[in-house]
């Protein structure tokens, strides 16, 4: 042995700093709820919102439901939407100033009358030069009436980090406005454009991007049609299992990795509408689509219809379903040392925890061999 005590504190004093930034940039997987699912709703069309759960029960029954999964139905009934987006921006379009300001105070009110979903927020327009100033009128106007903790902020056609740090210093400027705790005010980016994968320096602009939110953005949003027609797919290939999809997620999912930042996949625009054969079409794409999200690792997604509800529930309480009893046998051989044909590390148990709790928070699993604070503990 050669080294002494003395050595080991010049280390400690030399890595100091890089223990102190990875800390705060990679707390790791946060292990609250996190929803499965953000409707997005035009604001002018709000008025309904809490009529979807029966609206897609009628269509299920309507069209005969081909997935035959239990808890669908208790969940349509209970809690079809588990995060809303008043949404301001594409789904609502342009409108006279006025017009958005009566349907600003509107949304509030409606938000304010009666039940509404666990989490909520509102997508305001972008901060490019033509909406800037539309879109901080919108998010002003709409906190004066609404300031409840679920509220987060939706922040669409972000190309660079100084649109980061302009949104950061607004919600400074609004909390001290409105008398709010310092931070309570938080934001998703929606990556809509190739600019905010990869800069025009050749960096990861997204990594980029979580770095000069200062903690304050919480989610990352695929977009998945404004930004395969950015990249240059064709209308009909526009899809969120196109290539040029399943590269920006993967880099996203990089970037937010052990972070605290959730990632959500974007939608699908095949709507389950019409006769029984293309509803029925419909549902097999959005339910291959919603499983194929949880595969990759993306855990939310975009709904844009009340009949999409019955695919996005039943191919996610399938996915936590048909893993658990697998995921039980695996955590349990690995805390107990046994042997067995999967050498699992300290990683993949903690990976087995979150899945496990994960599929807890999200209502598939609600008996497991494991309770709730012994899956926390693991995921430390």
């Amino acid at each position: 042995m050669r080294l002494t005590g003395a050595d080991y504190d010049d280390l400690d004093r030399r890595l100091a700093a890089h223990d102190a930034f990875l800390a705060a940039r990679y707390p790791g997987e946060r292990a609250d709820r996190q929803p499965v699912h953000t409707v997005y709703i035009p604001a002018d069309r709000l008025d309904g919102f809490r009529e979807w759960g029966a609206e897609a029960l009628r269509v299920m029954d309507e069209h005969d439901f081909p997935f035959s999964v239990p808890g669908v139905r208790e969940k349509l009934a209970t809690e079809p939407i588990e995060d809303l987006r008043v949404d301001f921006e594409d789904g609502y379009g342009v409108r006279d100033d006025d017009q958005e300001d009566a349907a600003v105070r509107k949304a509030a009110t409606i938000l304010r009358a009666g039940e509404r979903p666990p989490f909520v927020g509102l997508r305001v327009k972008s901060l490019e030069a033509a909406t800037r100033r539309r879109s901080l009128r919108t998010l002003d106007l709409f906190l004066s009436s609404y300031q409840d903790d679920d509220f987060v902020v939706t922040l669409p056609k972000v190309s660079g980090t100084d649109q980061v740090t302009a949104m950061v210093a607004l919600l400074e400027t609004l909390e001290r406005g409105y008398g709010l705790p310092a931070g309570r005010l938080r934001f998703e980016i929606q990556v809509e454009l190739p600019a905010a994968v990869l800069g025009a320096d050749g960096t990861a602009t997204v990594a980029r991007l979580l770095t000069a939110a200062g903690g304050r953005c919480v989610g990352l949003h695929y977009g998945t049609y404004d930004y395969s027609a950015a990249a240059g797919v064709a209308a009909a290939y526009q899809a969120m299992d196109h290539p040029v999809a399943d590269h920006a997620k993967a880099v996203m999912q990089a970037a937010a990795a052990q972070t605290g930042v959730r990632l959500s996949d974007g939608s699908t625009n095949i709507l389950p509408v019409g006769t029984r054969e293309e509803v029925q079409a419909a549902w097999e794409i959005h339910h291959r689509l919603v499983g194929r999200s949880l595969e990759h690792g993306f855990y939310q997604g975009w709904d844009l219809h009340p009949a999409q509800l019955p695919t996005r529930y039943a191919a996610t309480y399938t996915f936590f379903r048909e893993g658990c009893d697998t995921a039980v046998a695996r955590l349990r051989r690995y805390l107990d040392r046994e042997e067995s044909g999967i050498a699992d590390e300290p990683a993949t148990a903690r990976a087995l925890a979150a899945y496990l709790l994960r599929g807890l928070n999200c209502g598939a699993l609600t008996d497991i061999a494991f309770p709730r604070e012994a899956l926390l503990v693991l995921m430390r």
